[in-house]
């Protein structure tokens, strides 16, 4: 019987994954963990998100008139994996669908996950491929789950996300899992100043996001950076940062590639807004890379 987990290494990166739920559990650098351990704030760590990303109305997917019950998310995160590949510095892992999917969701479906390490940066290749003769209609989106504090002795008020460009659009609100109206975003210029209490009404969504990277940083008491990462992405469209407003530990930057339902939108999940369709045969991916940057400290310069 293969093992639960597979550890991956390369220069200064080393990753736990786990067959259950094809996510990866642990991410470290020289200077210690990353992402989120779980916990009873919130047990997961970078769960799929397939084949829906958010909810239903209703948890109801309706396909040619048929009504399927689908939860939050889909079912993937919850799913046992097959090793496909495992070797020092990779791993691939496959989802395909079965008696229960299908109960759920009426569609096939050859899901991998692919997890590579190498120049001192993790990626991370969720890969959707339609083995069917007939189109397959899903959402893709990665949650992963990275440490707030960042770095052991900074207030999480000290921390700050930074992009590229400024999100002049608006964002939308989320109400009960579903999407509500548009929103003003909290951005001070390229910046989105973090505290718990961006997260009081959930996620901040941001559709068709302009940035396809952030930089999450902590600093010190002169604004500088003690440590830091890049969450960088391909193929995704939308962006979700979210975390708990109970002063939960854990910051998640999760790109996305469809979103929850409109409140009141129900309909055919084809026609659903932002939704993912392919062709028979057809197969897309989409990336999402995590690189911690290494700052030098007064001692070792």
């Amino acid at each position: 019987m293969m093992t639960e987990t597979h550890d991956i290494c390369s220069g200064r990166l080393k990753a736990t994954i786990r067959a259950q739920g094809g996510e990866i559990i642990a991410l470290s650098d020289a200077d210690g963990p990353l992402l989120w351990h779980g916990g009873p704030e919130w047990p997961r760590h970078t769960p799929v998100l397939f084949p829906i990303v958010g909810r239903l109305t209703d948890d109801t997917l309706i396909h040619e008139g048929r009504a399927y019950h689908l939860t939050q998310h889909g079912f993937a995160r919850d799913s046992l994996f097959q090793w496909v590949e495992r070797t020092p510095d990779r791993a691939v892992l496959e989802l395909r669908e079965s008696a229960e999917t299908l109960e759920r969701y009426p569609f096939r479906f050859v899901l991998q996950m692919i997890y590579e390490l190498a120049d001192d940066t993790l990626s991370v290749t969720t890969r959707v491929t339609n083995p069917a003769e007939t189109t397959l209609i899903c959402g893709v989106g990665a949650h992963p789950a990275f440490l707030w504090p960042l770095a052991q002795g900074v207030a999480k008020e000290a921390h700050r996300l930074g992009f590229l460009r400024a999100e002049s659009g608006l964002g939308l609100g989320v109400t009960g899992g579903l999407l509500g109206p548009a929103i003003p975003l909290p951005f001070s210029g390229t910046e989105l100043p973090l505290r718990d209490a961006l997260f009081v009404d959930d996620a901040i969504v941001i559709p068709d996001a302009a940035n396809r990277s952030v930089r999450f940083a902590a600093l010190d008491a002169a604004g500088r950076e003690i440590r830091a990462l890049t969450v960088s992405w391909e193929g995704y469209r939308d962006l979700g940062i979210w975390s708990k407003p109970t002063g939960a530990p854990f910051l998640c930057i999760e790109p996305w590639f469809s979103m929850a339902s409109p409140i009141g939108w129900q309909g055919e999940f084809a026609d659903k807004p932002g939704i993912l369709k392919l062709a028979p045969g057809e197969s897309r991916d989409f990336v999402w890379r995590a690189a911690p940057h290494f700052i030098p400290t007064a001692a070792s310069v």
